[in-house]
């Protein structure tokens, strides 16, 4: 048994051990949860939490599912924040000067405080983004964005009202369609199998043992 230190969960006590993330902490204090749990990997960005520490006047933030529980935490979940989203469809969009203006006129407001950068969970610099899509250079607010996961946190602490998760979302959108090269070895790949140029190979492979499989696996050339 680990260690059990003191946490807050809703402002009740609980002690826990020391070795648990917020999430299974939570689940550890008797707690049932069936939303904000997501993938639990840090992925879906669906936990983002906030706490602070005794006798630290700092907020801090995270994804439950990541951060490991600390003595005398307080926590506040999020699991949930409203963004402002636009409707569209990307077939009708071109990745043009105003694309952004026009979808998302309030990153303009913007007064680079900073507080979207300090409070992501991932890290990121999101008020750089911000920036990049303000002057529409949509590959590199595409790539500053690119580990976003979506827990609205940013958006939850910004006084211009900017949802910023989905500044980065339109951007990587109008990358991947507009702005990438075409991958021409995908393509004739995926007409290679229409071709049916594999399907002896799979007949071959559904009458393989596991371990046969398995030795197939660790012995494939794995590109550089």
């Amino acid at each position: 048994m680990a260690d059990l230190i003191s946490v807050f969960f809703d402002g009740k006590p609980y002690a826990v051990p020391a070795d648990l993330t917020i999430m299974t902490a939570m689940e550890h204090a008797g707690f049932r949860l069936v939303r904000g749990c997501g993938c639990r990997h840090g992925f879906c960005g669906a936990c983002g939490t906030i706490y602070r520490i005794k006798g630290d006047n700092k907020v801090y933030f995270a994804l439950a599912c990541q951060q490991q529980v600390r003595a005398d935490m307080y926590v506040a979940t999020l699991p949930f924040f409203p963004l402002n989203r636009r409707e569209y469809k990307l077939e009708e969009l071109t990745a043009e000067h105003t694309v952004m203006m026009r979808l998302h006129p309030e990153i303009f407001a913007c007064i680079a405080c900073g507080s979207c950068t300090k409070s992501c969970a991932r890290g990121l610099d999101v008020m750089q983004y911000i920036a990049y899509a303000k002057r529409n250079d949509l590959s590199a607010c595409a790539k500053e964005s690119f580990d976003c996961v979506a827990c609205g946190i940013c958006s939850a602490r910004c006084p211009s009202n900017i949802s910023h998760p989905l500044v980065g979302l339109l951007a990587r959108r109008l990358k991947g369609k507009y702005l990438t090269p075409a991958a021409a070895h995908n393509k004739n790949h995926v007409e290679e199998i229409n071709d049916g140029q594999y399907e002896k190979s799979l007949i071959e492979l559904t009458q393989l043992s596991q371990a046969e499989i398995a030795a197939l696996y660790d012995t494939r050339e794995i590109e550089g």
